[in-house]
């Protein structure tokens, strides 16, 4: 039985102030009605360690990326495709992304730059703020005294030098050696590697040994000196223009000396170099193992591998194979190789359809810029996005890209820092007489970019099946 006191507390109470609900029944509704009291929340974050890219436009949290610090937990595998239309954002992020790992000492940066403006290509202004000297390749300049990269030199293992030898006459050729040929080359690669001492081997020393084999070449295998000679005939034909055509001057001699290979940034400036000549996918192929080679070492740095203009070397089967390779051997080589391409079609389109999709299958990091709606549905469909992100590529505005971190999917403002500014926009021939305009058409589309981004997210995440909300 209840207290007295208690009873007449209660009765006058309800007197003045009605009677009071003790208990809240349920109401039944859809969450597209109750989003409004109960805000949707943002996927959680990547981790507090590593490089800061700037903010998740839903939550505004801080948001952080770093594959070195994610692997093995979050991301299987440390490379990274990134991908979107000119004038979106990508090379600004990839440069600020490259400056802000090189805070860290146990850090390499390998950027192979195939984009050029005023001259040079577009990190030559990174790289003299680091105080570095990009590695510029120009058939022009390598005939007066200009930079060379020797396939024999003595830092790349003999078996990475037969390997890239190789990989030269495949590419050039447009297709694989039979086994005569590549005996022809393997003999006349050996011999020159054992009788030549005194200097670093060259070119032109394989050239000479295809054309006028030695006859213990043919005795081994029983068989004809000038059989060994046909054999190596087509061979010696492809290197030649490497030493004497339209190639020649940048591979047809030693190593330039003062290549730095241990500095933090390495640029190899590919400006000067026609992206549609046989000549980018055969430099492609020599930096690729040329690095390889020289990496393979226990000294326990974080490298990053980052390509412009990505489909030229995937559009090449061998070279392709080549990186394949490159990536396969990335926990080993503590590598993370970065692709920076226009779009998926580029790529998995292309001549090398099969090793591009093996290359991609290994990227665990997906970053897309703003697409046409009929490619953002095609790059959806390849990477497994989810729809509501294939919708919004469509919308996105420069600097905001949709992350995809091994199924972790966030929408991103990259955020760029006033020091970093004049370093990482390459458009300086359209903007250096209006950059106080720039910088409010900037601003102005960024926060349009919010704006439109949180009124998509209210009219599709939610879900319009019915729940009980208590």
């Amino acid at each position: 039985m209840r207290d007295p006191l208690t009873v007449l507390t209660d009765a006058f109470t309800s007197f003045l102030f009605g009677k009071v609900e003790t208990t809240r029944l349920p109401v039944r509704t859809s969450t597209g009605q109750a989003q409004a009291v109960y805000l949707p929340t943002a996927a959680p974050g990547l981790g507090d360690s590593g490089v800061i890219i700037g903010r998740e436009v839903y939550s505004g949290k801080g948001y952080i990326y770093d594959p070195f610090q994610l692997y093995g937990q979050q991301l299987p595998a440390p490379h990274w495709l990134v991908l979107g239309e000119s004038g979106n954002g990508k090379s600004a992020l990839e440069k600020t992304y490259v400056l802000r790992q090189l805070r860290f000492r146990d850090r390499q940066v390998v950027v192979l730059d195939a984009q050029g403006e005023d001259g040079v290509g577009e990190w030559n202004l990174i790289a003299e703020e680091l105080g570095i000297t990009p590695i510029r390749l120009d058939p022009m300049a390598a005939l007066d005294h200009g930079i060379r990269l020797n396939p024999l030199d003595p830092a790349i293992t003999t078996t990475g030098q037969l390997a890239l030898l190789r990989t030269i006459i495949e590419v050039a050729m447009g297709h694989g050696l039979d086994e005569r040929s590549g005996f022809a080359l393997k003999v006349a690669h050996a011999y020159v590697n054992e009788t030549i001492v005194e200097r670093q081997p060259v070119l032109t020393d394989i050239v000479e040994q295809l054309r006028h084999p030695e006859p213990e070449s043919a005795e081994a295998m029983n068989v004809a000196i000038d059989d060994v000679r046909a054999w190596g005939l087509d061979v010696a034909l492809v290197l030649d223009r490497l030493v004497d055509g339209d190639l020649r001057g940048m591979f047809d001699g030693p190593t330039t000396v003062g290549i730095d290979l241990d500095a933090p940034l390495i640029v190899f400036d590919l400006s000067h170099i026609d992206r549609n000549s046989i000549a980018m996918p055969i430099l492609m192929a020599i930096v690729g193992v040329w690095l390889e080679h020289t990496w393979i070492r226990p000294d326990r740095k974080k490298r990053i591998f980052l390509v412009e203009e990505a489909w030229h070397i995937i559009n090449s089967p061998f070279v392709a194979q080549l990186f394949q390779r490159l990536l396969k051997f990335g926990r080993r080589l503590g590598l993370s190789f970065v692709a920076v391409v226009h779009h998926l079609s580029d790529v998995v389109d292309g001549a090398a359809a099969r090793e591009a999709a093996a290359i991609l299958k290994m990227a665990s990091t997906r970053t897309i810029y703003a697409q046409k709606a009929d490619e953002a549905r095609a790059t959806g469909r390849v990477l497994g996005l989810p729809r509501w992100a294939v919708e919004i590529i469509p919308t996105l505005t420069p600097g905001i890209a949709v992350w995809d971190v091994n199924g972790n999917v966030q929408v991103v403002k990259h955020l760029i820092t006033e020091t970093e500014r004049p370093l990482v926009f390459t458009d300086r021939a359209m903007t250096e007489s209006s950059s106080d305009l720039r910088d409010d058409a900037l601003r102005a589309a960024e926060l349009e970019a919010e704006e439109r981004a949180a009124a998509f997210m209210e009219q599709h995440i939610g879900d319009s099946s019915e729940s009980t909300v208590a």
